[in-house]
């Protein structure tokens, strides 16, 4: 997690002597900040260096109110590997330039705070400061930094000797960030307000390092669910903040010198000002504190001696100001003392340690309530050896006491912060329950009651914000469980199925459903305690909690469980309807055990029905498709019987007119009257043939005066016994032809193949069997073959309507006996395909 990072000024161009540049050095209230020397040449630089090696994140500037630069540029400074650390051999790379405000605006009393989010690694950071503003209170054309601040993350060992972090770095590589400052949030990019520049520069020191600490107790009260005590840390935090300055400055003792044309914005001293006052126009106190031990990163090169007593603030050599512990054990020095000898126990402790201290004597137990963490382990690893040493023909009682002594000490360590005594704490314990138990014969109550008193810590320790902690803790609550001494207990599973409150910590809910997850998958369901009694109680709670995360564990577990063992799982859930279902998460749940069922889910039948109507309105539209061809068929035909009428009713030829007048000796005036008749009759006879084609069924040939475009297309789908609809693909087809469609039209036509017997089409799944049985019916070359009856019949047309139409036809034809039924047979006019057209002869008589 980002953190604020400590630096010094390494470097500057040019300074005031009034504002030198270590006043960027440290914030509070009281900083002066840097300004350039009087009319300096532009642009100027300053150089810090980090304490340590980093990856820069965040980058901040409060500039002087009206000593403003028109732009600030940035520089992150690295030194390669192997070269040694200095200014010359840093190589920079630019970062990108800020532009400041003139702040015309505010009557140049207002300081601007520019925030740079930047992504860089480096051990320098140069500025490159470019000329003023130009303004009435800027007389010597100067430009000012009232503090710099820089947010990261350290990756390398502190560059200075004399910082304390330098020695823990150099002898001890393992400087692990507090737990519940790092893990507060479980963001890695979170930068926490306290690193805020703003925080220092309007926070009296003393009070900001008691915010800090306060904010760093609550974090670990979230963490251990203590929140009542947190709420009360929070206020006591408000209350800090709201009085900035718990001591009074005394503005009146010593007025520095006020910029030109200022002095009428001045509000009286004697009254109180509204706003937090500009700290450079600020009287600075007279202080009579001793100077600290450590000298300032950058001393004044030129201290005055005669105002060593009256020096402001702000001017003396200020400590180099090292952030708070925050891993006791692992960071601060281990105090002095005699070796061996850790400090004296509390008579609480000792109280509470009675037991341990009978068995394992009281320097040992000291050592394990020590401070100081190198002694907590050495104080395991001793019960380690004393345990494992014990002979085997020690009494039972005995074996039994230091059994529970050990398991006392190790479940206290459980909880340690220090890694190395947590995994001591879970050596002796596996050691126990894996050799101690089993050599010393020890009963299993006593095993259920080691268990009892160390997986509460360990449950507890899953949710730790080290991801090492976590996983070390899961895994070995999964081997505890599979102690050949532990699992017929079933004394793991148990505890870790109990329920759970809902506003558990995600983390620590999130881990506990892993847990389970995995006891489920490894030990099942058979012996192992675990049954659908104490995981559905269990998982449902956790589906009330409100991390997505912890939600989403406790449906694998149920989806799971229901594959196995099915309906009984329903029984703890809310009942299966339509209000339930509009909550999305039992929805959800829902739909994938109707999957596992085989049921089409809510969804999915949504889904049929849209498929199933897509699928009808594509089958009406290809119907209209084929009606319309039908049409365009049935105008065919009788285009095709009008052209024949045509052909056969021809003018009379003029030749055997003449030929017929000469014989006859008739008169020659005669010439041309019977064409013309002729022609008139002809034109008569094919207006009335058309009005009878609009009434008449081309296929079957009924007549019937409600044959209009509608009956006819209703005739056809419905009624023609010359017709029939293709079931695999809707299509209305002639009888006569169904076989042929079936093998080359059909969309389904890959399902079919030709039996060499009877010439039907067969389907393919089909085919081998019944080709086979030879049970068909061969078929004949010089016959029609009914594809309904699979019986031959008479060649050529008419055999086919005495079939399909006729009294004594086709028995599997069902519109055959609709169509006797409806007309009787010597209404029914001949189809037009077999229908002779009225002729002529030649003579013009008919």
């Amino acid at each position: 997690m980002p953190t604020k990072l400590q630096f010094r000024v390494v470097h500057v161009s040019g300074q005031d002597d009034s504002y030198r540049a270590a006043e960027l050095n440290n914030h509070s209230p009281l900083t002066k900040g840097w300004q350039s020397s009087r009319f300096c040449l532009y642009p100027q630089d300053i150089v810090i260096q980090l304490g340590k090696r980093s990856r820069l994140c965040k980058i901040q500037i409060l500039s002087h109110q009206f000593l403003i630069a028109t732009k600030i540029e940035f520089y992150v400074g690295d030194v390669p590997d192997g070269v040694p650390l200095s200014l010359d051999t840093a190589r920079y790379t630019r970062l990108g330039y800020v532009s400041l405000s003139d702040n015309e605006k505010t009557g140049y009393k207002a300081r601007e705070l520019k925030s740079v989010h930047v992504d860089a690694v480096g051990v320098y950071l140069k500025l490159n400061i470019h000329k003023n503003h130009v303004n009435k209170f800027n007389l010597y054309n100067q430009v000012g930094v009232i503090a710099i601040n820089v947010i990261g993350d350290p990756l390398t060992k502190s560059y200075d000797p004399t910082d304390p972090e330098y020695l823990l770095d150099v002898s001890d590589n393992r400087i692990d960030k507090d737990p519940a400052l790092d893990g507060y949030l479980n963001r890695p990019d979170y930068i926490s307000p306290l690193d805020d520049l703003a925080f220092d520069m309007y926070q009296d020191p003393e009070i900001a390092q008691i915010i800090r600490r306060l904010e760093r107790k609550k974090q670990e009260a979230v963490l251990q669910e203590r929140y009542d005590y947190a709420k009360r840390l929070k206020h006591a935090i408000a209350e800090l903040q709201k009085s900035r300055h718990p001591h009074p400055i005394n503005f009146d003792s010593e007025r520095q010198a006020t910029p030109p044309r200022l002095v009428d914005i001045h509000r009286s001293p004697r009254s109180p000002p509204l706003t937090p006052p500009k700290y450079d126009e600020r009287p600075l106190p007279i202080t009579h504190r001793q100077p600290s031990p450590k000298p300032d990163l950058e001393p004044d090169p030129d201290p005055d001696p005669d105002s060593s007593q009256r020096r402001a603030y702000d001017e003396r050599p200020l400590p180099i100001h090292k952030p708070p512990p925050v891993v006791e054990e692992e960071i601060e020095p281990e105090p002095e003392m005699a070796a061996g000898e850790p400090e004296p126990m509390t008579e609480k402790d000792i109280r509470d340690a009675s037991s341990a201290i009978d068995v394992f004597g009281h320097p040992l137990v000291s050592k394990a309530y020590s401070k100081t963490w190198s002694y907590r382990e050495d104080s395991l690893l001793a019960v380690y050896k004393q345990t494992q040493a014990l002979p085997s023909s020690t009494p039972k009682e005995d074996a039994k006491a230091m059994m529970r002594a050990a398991i006392f000490l190790a479940k206290r360590a459980i909880d340690d912060k220090v890694y190395a005594v947590f995994k001591a704490a879970l050596q002796l314990e596996k050691m126990i329950l894996t050799d101690y138990v089993p050599k010393h014969k020890i009963p299993r109550q006593e095993t259920i009651s080691a268990v009892e008193k160390t997986i509460p810590n360990l449950l507890h320790k899953s949710g730790d914000t080290a991801v090492r902690n976590r996983d070390d803790t899961k895994k070995f609550i999964q081997d505890l469980s599979n102690f050949p001494e532990v699992r017929p207990t079933n004394v793991v599973p148990h505890e870790c199925v109990k329920l759970f409150k809902p506003n558990m910590a995600p983390r620590l809910a999130q881990s506990r459903l892993e847990i389970v997850e995995t006891l489920y998958k490894d030990l099942g369901l058979s012996t192992s305690g675990l049954n659908v009694d104490n995981l559905m109680p269990f998982c449902v709670e956790a589906l009330n909690h409100n991390a997505g995360e912890v939600r989403e564990v406790s449906e694998r577990i149920i989806k799971n469980l229901y594959r196995e063992v099915g309906a009984p799982v329903k029984d703890f859930l809310p009942p299966d309807d339509e209000k339930t279902r509009k909550n999305t998460l039992w929805r959800q749940l829902f739909e994938y055990f109707d999957k596992v069922d085989g049921k089409p889910s809510k969804s999915d039948q949504k889904k049929q029905r849209a498929e199933d109507e897509a699928r009808k309105h594509a089958e009406i539209e290809a119907l209209q498709k084929q009606l319309q061809q039908l049409k365009d068929m049935a105008s065919g035909k009788a285009k095709k019987l009008q052209t024949q009428e045509n052909a056969e009713e021809k003018p009379i030829d003029q030749s055997m007119v003449k030929g017929a007048k000469k014989g006859a000796g008739g008169p020659a005036k005669s010439k041309g009257k019977p064409k013309s008749k002729v022609l008139a009759k002809t034109s008569e006879e094919d207006n009335m043939s058309i009005a009878n084609m609009e009434k008449v069924c081309i296929f079957c040939g009924e007549r019937n005066e409600g044959f209009n475009d509608e009956g006819l297309d209703l005739h056809y789908w419905k009624n023609c016994p010359m017709l029939k609809r293709c079931a695999n693909c809707k299509q209305v087809v002639e009888i006569a032809s169904l076989t042929d469609h079936l093998l080359s039209e059909c969309e389904s036509k890959a399902m079919f193949s030709k039996c060499p017997r009877c010439s039907e089409a067969i389907l393919k799944e089909e085919y081998d069997q019944h080709v086979q049985e030879k049970a068909c019916n061969p078929a004949k070359a010089a016959m029609n073959h009914c594809p309904l009856c699979h019986q031959d019949i008479s060649n050529g047309e008419d055999g086919w309507k005495e079939h399909l139409m006729g009294q004594s036809g086709c028995k599997q034809n069902p519109r055959r006996l609709l169509a006797l039924n409806k007309q009787p047979a010597q209404s029914r006019l001949p189809a037009p395909k077999s229908r002779v057209p009225t002729k002529t002869n030649k003579t013009g008589r008919r």
